[in-house]
């Protein structure tokens, strides 16, 4: 029996067997591996690390998209860069929102995902609120000329084609782009072994924005297990607004959603005592 191998840490990996091999090739930027496993349903990895499954991708893409639309409210225009998927697409078009553009940098990514992930998507591209614009991230912020009430980066880790969405300019720009009140999310990484780089992207956004917050997610086929996320806006407040306040904004999808909720929301940026004292939480003005 075949078996797919992800290392992440020195001593530390995870393996999924391989039912069935998909799809296997290369595109412009980067190598990409799709298969069928037992448990997981269709699997697709990105330069060897895996990024999508049909069992547990709702969760990530669910948080992504509804902790930063619900504690806005009253959003109309939204930026995804990257998420070639299409969930978060689909997550955000569950909102009554104007207009969703996608910045992809590798069309693949998406035809792709069409294929052999047609429910993460479910028809989303085809929506008439959606721009697709297949073209670098970085490019597309520097020069837009429009401005967005949110900014979600669903990216793939700082390294290959997803390293320059991490950089201070690239955050700089992001900000350019929001209306007063607009918030940005953006994923980064594992928490439990990478505190130290989660501190500082909090420390990077927290020059740009009034508050940048970390929040949790439990995404089982990461190789830790949970996925840190990050949230950044003019105050901490505007990222997790009061629970009634989220009820009345959730109601509408309360029966349309299997993860995020009001509670969860707000649980997620519980961190336990040890990430607490290892990450900034607390630069932000309040």
């Amino acid at each position: 029996m075949t078996v797919f191998h992800e290392t992440m840490d020195q001593g530390h990996a995870q393996a999924l067997t391989v039912e069935k091999t998909l799809y296997q090739g290369r595109t412009a930027y980067q190598d990409v591996l799709i298969f069928r496993n037992e448990t997981f349903g269709n699997v697709m990895a990105l330069d060897g690390v895996v990024q999508l499954t049909d069992l547990d991708n709702h969760v990530y893409h669910e948080m992504m998209a509804h902790v930063p639309l619900t504690a806005h409210g009253m959003v109309k225009d939204v930026l995804i860069v990257g998420g070639g998927d299409g969930g978060v697409l689909k997550e955000i078009l569950k909102h009554p929102v104007d207009r969703a553009v996608l910045v992809e940098i590798d069309p693949q990514v998406i035809e792709l995902s069409k294929r052999y992930f047609p429910t993460v998507s479910a028809g989303s591209f085809e929506d008439s609120r959606v721009s697709v614009r297949l073209e670098d991230g970085l490019e597309y912020v520097a020069n837009a000329d429009r401005q967005f009430d949110v900014v979600i980066i669903d990216s793939t880790d700082p390294v290959g084609p997803g390293e320059a969405l991490f950089s201070d300019a690239f955050y700089a720009s992001c900000r350019a782009l929001l209306r007063a009140g607009g918030l940005l999310v953006l994923q980064s990484g594992t928490p439990f072994f990478r505190p130290i780089e989660l501190d500082r992207i909090c420390r990077q956004l927290a020059t740009h924005f009034g508050a940048a917050k970390p929040f949790l997610a439990p995404v089982p086929t990461y190789a830790h297990g949970q996925l840190a996320l990050i949230a950044a806006g003019p105050s901490a407040i505007a990222l997790y607004p009061a629970l009634a306040t989220l009820d009345e904004r959730f109601a509408p999808l309360s029966d349309k959603l299997r993860y995020y909720s009001p509670q969860i929301h707000h649980a997620a940026f519980t961190l336990a005592p040890a990430l607490q004292n290892s990450v900034a939480v607390d630069n932000a003005a309040q």
